[in-house]
């Protein structure tokens, strides 16, 4: 697996896809061979079909430094369904360099022409059952685990909860209308507002306020974390600024808990997928619930087998989700699956807690990831994130 620095990463919204991982890619792309006069990114897949509600023409013209001509086509002859062909052009037009990028979710990049060193191998157990075993055999803990093989990923991780407080700040103190052609005017401080007023703190109100708010920050183009993705950074932001603000949780604790949610995020990723144009919603906001659920199991000081529990009734009860994002923009329904989807992980953790005294769960982490990956390549590419209807 790939270091959980790769899965967390800060960056605009309002898709990792579609803005971050072009970003990324563009910026790279300059830092290696220059600066060119002329560009050209000839977009397909997702990129193409719903570019233009996630901003993506917009961001790559930012990203570089010359005259840039955006691209949305159809034809892909590449494996992969969601990328972009790069190239850069000197000042007679002559083309002088090309890349071939796709972006596989959460922000993440595979390029053709260039290996990336973030992509390397961190982590060489392939499944939970292969971690579980090494946890037993060394008498080890799940962050003990995760730090022996990122041993500056805690300081990282500070960062991370820093960024998803400063998002949810900006998102609970912010109003006014949401870009885009469907007039959402923001509400996550008005619905901060009503989670204050009654007498005994309404904890799932304000828990979805928090998500309302970075999921609006995200649809804005603002800075939010990645966990796993862009366009369900609200589910793992909740619970992180509601256990340090409301509960007022040891901030060791929650980088603690914040690479637990990693290993089972990059599980996913790893054996199935984290992008919603490949597997629906369910690679997306599924994962996202999957990983706070097993940060919260570990809150509320379950055990590793309790934290497995709930990170697979996390994902076993978003299977199928479809990703169905109205005109392309990541709103309706992004934002209030993002809010249901912390509530569900705090439920799943509750549930892992009280059956796990009745009976042993049959259905392992890894086999709802495999059934999780079989469902997407089941589900039609008209309810995936292309918007292809």
């Amino acid at each position: 697996m790939q270091a959980i620095k790769e899965l967390y990463k800060t960056g605009r919204g309002p898709s990792s896809s579609h803005t971050l991982a072009p970003e990324r890619a563009c910026r790279l792309f300059t830092s290696v061979y220059g600066a060119y006069p002329f560009y050209e990114a000839e977009l397909f897949g997702s990129l193409s079909l719903t570019g233009k509600g996630h901003y993506t023409d917009n961001i790559i013209r930012e990203s570089l430094p010359g005259e840039t001509e955006v691209i949305f086509s159809l034809d892909w002859d590449e494996d992969f369904p969601n990328g972009f062909y790069l190239r850069a052009y000197d000042e007679n037009h002559e083309l002088r360099q090309k890349w071939t990028v796709f972006s596989i979710g959460g922000g993440s990049l595979q390029i053709k022409e260039y290996p990336l060193n973030w992509n390397d191998e961190v982590y060489f157990e392939k499944s939970y059952k292969e971690i579980r075993a090494l946890l037993e055999k060394e008498n080890i803990t799940l962050p003990e685990y995760v730090y022996r093989h990122e041993p500056d990923l805690k300081e990282y991780l500070n960062g991370i909860i820093d960024a998803m407080i400063a998002c949810v700040d900006r998102g609970i103190s912010t109003e006014g209308p949401l870009p885009g052609r469907l007039h959402l005017n923001r509400t996550a401080r008005q619905l901060y507002t009503q989670s204050t007023e009654s007498l005994l703190e309404n904890n799932d109100l304000r828990l979805m306020a928090y998500a309302f708010a970075a999921g609006e920050e995200n649809a804005a183009g603002g800075s939010c974390v990645t966990a796993p993705t862009l366009g369900a950074c609200g589910v793992m932001t909740a619970l992180v600024y509601y256990c340090a603000k409301d509960r007022n949780m040891d901030r060791g604790r929650l980088c603690d808990a914040l690479a637990i949610g990693g290993v089972f995020g990059n599980l996913i990723k790893q054996n199935a997928t984290i992008s919603g144009a490949v597997g629906g919603c369910q690679a997306e906001v599924g994962t996202a619930v999957s990983m706070a659920a097993a940060s919260a199991a570990y809150l509320m000081g379950q055990t590793i087998d309790q934290i497995e529990y709930a990170a697979e009734i996390a994902m076993e009860h978003n299977l199928g989700l479809t990703c169905d994002p109205v005109m392309g923009y990541v709103m309706i329904p992004c934002i209030e699956r993002n809010a249901m989807g912390v509530l569900r992980a705090f439920d799943a953790a509750t549930l892992s807690r009280y059956m796990s005294r009745v009976r042993k769960h049959l259905v392992s982490f890894d086999m709802v990831v495999e059934t999780m990956k079989q469902t997407g390549m089941q589900i039609p590419i008209e309810l995936k994130e292309t918007a292809e209807r």
